[in-house]
This record gives structure tokens, sequence and C-alpha cells, in this order.
């Protein structure tokens, strides 16, 4: 079980459902944010049984809406894709829900027997509360008069600036950065990607998988520079002028940032404590971990939280699909007190970039060992190995949907699996059919 490497929350009295008295169900609960999270947090109580009273605060203007296609739908949808089918209804409507959208939370007091949320327009007490804020995007002091994007107010700026012929700097070859360079370059704007580190999505994926990415920049018409981060975003003549720390300048008629994002938790203060990335360590059940072990009353999901995972260890939110599934669990712990065992779904990424479809499950260590599988200038998978071991930790899948799915089943089980290395890097052997027997 692994701690991760850059932000390793103490979790003093574990993660076992045992460690907290089981609290009787709560007749009302809070629910803090407006997006996939809390909408998904809304549906799954009432899908679980819970009758009690239902309050959303939520800082956005908006009604729930999918994050995914900002980037990767960036120029093809003008409108936001509402969640209303996937939340089954208005949360007001269909679940009961008292919304109140425009309603930033700024603070938060907890007692034995009740959270209360305060907002500018009135505090909301409950029996427990669900944290779900998401994240913003990070914008360092080097890039003040860049875009970004996270919002779908972000995404509507961002629409209207890109014409044909529009110049685009694209700071960080992330996720994010690498979805808007194709999406851009096909609707014919100039794209250059500025990346700090050695290789494109070389900070999910490491340097060794990041550098088989690089050919892909090219093939679509986006140049591509690495090795050198941006000292400056200052106006030109025409647009802007992006100064690189390696003493080079590119002018842009757009810049964006894309170097990350950071849970919004700022306005909890000091009521629960935060990891060094700001988020909220949580248990099996996405309850906050505190210095007295797991809230009963206290839960948070989404971007927020980085929960404890039985075969991962720690797991950052900050994905699509650790806001689909968690609220469910956390849900279904609030309504029976917490019993049994909670699920534990293996981290899942996908991705739509430069011409290629990604799918990534588990999560891959700093020196975890690389097997390859297929021929990288084409559709090939990249799997990881716990250091001198067999044991399978994440899988990678480009333009393999097999493998995807393979990877979905083998990192299900609760204890990660042993992989036969020279079976998984021949693209003629089914992913699954290359589990064990291997030295571990």
């Amino acid at each position: 079980m692994r701690a991760m490497p850059d932000d390793s929350p103490v979790d003093p009295a574990g993660s076992r459902a045992s460690d907290v008295a089981p609290p009787s169900a709560p007749g009302s609960v809070v629910v803090v944010g407006g997006g996939l999270a809390a909408g998904r947090t809304v549906a799954a109580l009432r899908t679980h049984g819970f009758e009690g009273t239902i309050t959303v605060v939520a800082a956005e203007h908006h009604a729930p809406y999918d994050r995914p296609p900002l980037s990767k739908e960036l120029l093809s949808r003008p409108e936001p894709a509402w969640l209303l089918d996937e939340l089954g209804g208005d949360l007001a409507e269909a679940h009961g829900a008292d919304v109140h959208l425009g309603r930033p939370a700024t603070g938060l007091t907890l007692t034995d027997d009740a959270v209360t949320i305060r907002t500018a327009a009135g505090d909301v007490t409950a029996d427990a509360a669900v944290l779900a804020t998401g994240a913003h995007a990070v914008l360092p002091a080097s890039l003040r008069g860049a875009l970004t994007l996270h919002t779908a107010d972000d995404a509507a700026v961002l629409r209207e600036r890109l014409r044909p012929g529009a110049r685009l700097v694209v700071v960080g070859a992330g996720w994010i950065g690498a979805e808007v360079a194709g999406v851009a370059s096909a609707a014919d704007v100039e794209v250059t990607v500025v990346e700090a580190g050695a290789a494109p999505l070389s900070g999910a994926v490491g340097a060794q998988v990041g550098h088989l990415l690089r050919p892909w920049y090219a093939a679509a018409g986006v140049a591509l520079r690495t090795g050198t981060g941006v000292r400056a975003v200052r106006p030109g003549p025409t647009g802007a002028v992006v100064e690189l720390d390696d003493g080079g300048t590119l002018g842009a008629d757009v810049v964006l940032a894309a170097v990350g994002a950071r849970p919004t938790t700022s306005w909890i203060g000091d009521t629960l404590p935060r990891t060094a990335s700001d988020a909220l360590a949580v248990d099996g059940w996405y309850r906050v971990l505190g210095p007295d072990g797991a809230q009963p009353r206290v839960l948070a999901v989404g971007d927020v939280a980085t929960r404890r995972s039985v075969r991962h260890g720690w797991v950052p939110g900050g994905h699509w699909d650790a806001a689909l599934r968690g609220p469910d669990t956390a849900a279904q712990g609030l309504v029976t007190g917490f019993a049994g065992e909670p699920a534990d779904p293996a981290p899942y990424v996908f991705s739509t970039q430069l011409g290629h479809e990604l799918g990534m499950y588990g999560q891959p260590g700093p020196t975890d060992e690389v097997v390859l599988r297929g021929d990288p200038r084409g559709a090939f998978t990249a799997l990881w190995c716990a250091p001198g071991t067999d044991r399978l930790t994440a899988v990678l899948a480009v333009d393999r949907p097999a493998d995807v799915a393979a990877a979905r089943r083998l990192l299900a089980a609760r204890e990660l699996p042993v992989v036969d290395r020279a079976a998984a890097a021949d693209p003629r052997v089914r992913l699954r059919d290359a589990v064990g027997p291997a030295s571990s």
C-alpha cells in the first residue's frame, strides 16, 4: 500500500468502518457544491432511501453540468452538457432538494450533533454535510493574463477567442492542455504547447510513457516545446508575448494556462484538516479524516477528496469518474450507518486527445516499471508493475478498447493482480489471460 509521493495525508485512525461508532441515519443533509459530485450525491441519497431534508448550496449560477466536454468538445458544443438525465431529473423537482445556486459557502462549523454551513445569505444547519465544492484552475503569478478552463463560463470565453488563424499558446501538456490543443488545431488555430516537464503527460504517466506521445503533436499540426516553463505573459504589439524560461518568446492571440487544478477548500478554514494540496483526506466511506479519526457527520466527494484505497493507497480526486462513483458510496454510508465494507473502485481516467482515445485504470508510482504492449507508433498499451515485482498497479490503453475493459476487471479485486510480463507484452495475448503465475 503506497501513499501519494508528494501529498501524504495523515490517517491517525485508519480507514476501517469500525474506527467510528455508526451514527443513526441523519434526518437532514446539506450538500455543498453544484457539479456532478454534488448532483450525484443528491440523487444517490434518494436512491438509497433517504427521505429527509436535502439542502444544496452552490457557488455557480448554473445547474449541474458535465465538465469533460468543456475541453473535449470545446468548439463543437456551445452550451454546457446539462446533467438532468444522468441525475434523474432536476434536483429540486425530481429529488425534492432545496437548491440555492449562486450562494457560495464561506465557512463550516461542526458540533457533536450538527454541521452548519455559512453563506453570505445565511447559515444552513443539518445533521450531516457532504462537501463537493470541486476544484479551481491553478493560475500562477507568471501566467497572469492567461485564460483558464474549468467552468462553463471559462469555456464560453475561450470559445469566442479561438478563431481560424488565431495563435494559441497552451501552457501545460497534461490532460486538459492536450485535449484543447487537438480540438483547436483541428479548427485551423495555430497551436503551440509549452510543457515544463520532459514529455507530455509526464506528470500522470511518467517521462518514459510520455515520450511515446510526443509524435502525436506534430501529426496533429501542434508545435510542442518541452523542458521549459513560462517566465511571464505580457501584452504585445498584437495580442500577447509569452516569455519562456529558456529565453525564447512566443507571440499569441490567446494564452491558456492548463497547469492543473486545486481543490476548492479554503472556505473551510481551520475547521477540518487539509493535505498539502488543500484536499480533504477521506476514508473508504468518504468520511473526512481528522486527528480523532473519521468524521461521521462530514463527508467529502469529488475533486476535494483524497481517498484511502485498500488497493492503491491514497487516491486523489480530480477526475470525472471519482465524482461519478464516490457519491453513491457516501450516500450509502450515511443511510446505512456505514455498515459493511465500502466499494473501492480503481482510479479511472479517459481522454480524447490529438486523434487518440486513452483509457487509464489504476495509479502508477514514480518508480514503477513499465511494460509496453504493442507498437507505440500505433495502438499500444502501457502497464506498470511495482518495483521488482509483477504486481500490476496501472494500465494505460491507447486506441485499444479491449485492454481498457480488461484493465477494469483486473484492477477490480481487493488486491493488485500479478501478471506474466512476457505474456502481457505480447499484443496477441488477451490481457486478461496474462495474469500470473509470476514471482512477486
